[in-house]
């Protein structure tokens, strides 16, 4: 057999024991008690990064890290699918999700003999915390060609993220069948599990890219700030309002959709570089001008405290009609229903090969509908004046799946029904 082959095989076996032997595919972690952090927005008003907490619960209608309380750590992994045939991308999925179960409750690994290879990489010590780690799992459009029969099963708003006109797009950092969302409290968490659920799928899916990003704690209070020294996110729907999630984030099936993407999400990623050296260059006044805030409080031009509801004349003086939140979110009836829910982070990837400063923002928004919703407000930005000094590079659409409901049931487990 060949070594693929073999690999295939072993994931195969793996998945077969996931509804009984998920802690097997962990190292032999054992399932930890469960904590019940808060709920509350990623990028709401007044979200701090906050100490390392407990285990949230992984099974429900929705998947975890969508509207759980951002982390200070993620990491975004685009994956290619290898698995050779529809059963062995179904034990794929069957894999990740008794990983995913295992790592975000944490629990002590077992021992290994001396002469063994050790079930798990050891970063995080013998006693793995759950330190709040939640796992998200997509599918991008690619998933959807010929090689499994699902053709027919593919999200209906689900697309291939096309460039807009004032993007740079390296293909090397687009797309990909999956994505995988990892977010913890610390980053050795994120690596500790990236690395574990890498080390059981090899046969079924390699890495195409990734991005690490971070949270910066609030400064000195309210919304933490991007790379551009400004607050962002804090016009951020509200997660108190379940009626508005439903509106703005959770999908439905039914019409055009086929039923088995209730309870889903459509997620846009876009990696914007920030060229920084040259924004440190412009003076204050433009650059509140550009975003329509000022730097030092976030409040609108319109207002004195961040979160003012900020007031567009009809002229333009306060705040500009090209202004970023102007663009972004015009504030009248008919465009209520096109913001999306960001979950976004900062990143640095140190220096690019000119020796110039490489960071910039991990725009990362979920959306009913991605066309009502992201794209129309990204066409709205185009040729806004930050274009000059923000330049997306990366990222693609995908479809967070449903939630686990039940011991029995498996992250994608709807698409081959």
């Amino acid at each position: 057999m060949s070594r693929r082959g073999l690999l295939g095989r072993a994931i195969g076996t793996a998945a077969g024991a996931a509804g009984v032997g998920a802690l097997a595919l962990v190292g032999g972690a054992e399932a930890a008690p469960t904590t019940s952090p808060s709920a509350s927005a990623s990028d709401a008003p007044g979200s701090s990064a906050g100490a390392s907490r407990g285990s949230y619960p992984f099974e429900g209608a929705h998947q975890q890290g969508i509207l759980t309380e951002k982390q200070r750590h993620a990491a975004y992994v685009s994956l290619d699918v290898t698995a050779a045939n529809r059963r062995d991308l179904q034990d794929l999925f069957k894999v990740i999700t008794a990983q995913a179960r295992s790592l975000t409750a944490g629990g002590v690994t077992t021992e290994a003999g001396l002469a063994e290879t050790a079930p798990d990489n050891g970063i995080v010590g013998p006693s793995v915390a759950a330190d709040g780690l939640t796992l998200t799992l997509g599918v991008g459009a690619s998933l959807f060609d010929q090689r499994f029969g699902l053709a027919q099963r593919k999200p209906a708003r689900l697309s291939r993220m096309e460039p807009f006109p004032n993007d740079a797009l390296n293909q090397t950092l687009c797309h990909g069948d999956l994505m995988l969302q990892l977010c913890a409290d610390n980053t050795d968490t994120v690596l500790h599990a990236l690395r574990q659920i890498a080390r059981v799928t090899r046969g079924g899916m390699q890495i195409r890219w990734r991005q690490d990003g971070f949270q910066s704690p609030p400064r000195p209070s309210g919304t933490p700030r991007n790379l551009l020294g400004f607050k962002d996110g804090t016009a951020n729907p509200s997660l108190d309002d379940d009626g508005l999630m439903d509106q703005l984030v959770w999908t439905k099936g039914g019409g055009v959709e086929p039923a088995w993407v209730e309870g889903g999400s459509y997620q846009a990623v876009r990696i914007i570089r920030m060229l920084v050296e040259f924004w440190d260059r412009v003076s204050i006044l433009e650059q509140e001008r550009m975003f329509g805030r000022a730097k030092d409080t976030g409040a609108p031009l319109s207002g004195d405290a961040e979160f003012d509801t900020p007031v567009y004349d009809q002229y333009g003086d306060t705040i500009a009609y090209d202004a970023h939140i102007r663009l972004a979110n015009p504030r009248v009836p008919h465009t209520d229903n096109q913001r999306p829910f960001r979950r976004s982070y900062n990143y640095d990837n140190g220096v690019d090969p000119n020796g110039n400063l490489d960071m910039g923002h991990l725009f990362v928004a979920f959306n009913q509908d991605l066309e009502r919703q992201f794209i129309t407000v990204q066409k709205r930005l185009i040729d806004e004046p930050l274009v000059d000094y923000v330049s997306p590079v990366g990222g693609g659409y995908f479809f967070a799946l449903p939630g686990v409901q039940g011991g029995d049931d498996w992250l994608g487990r709807g698409m081959f029904a």
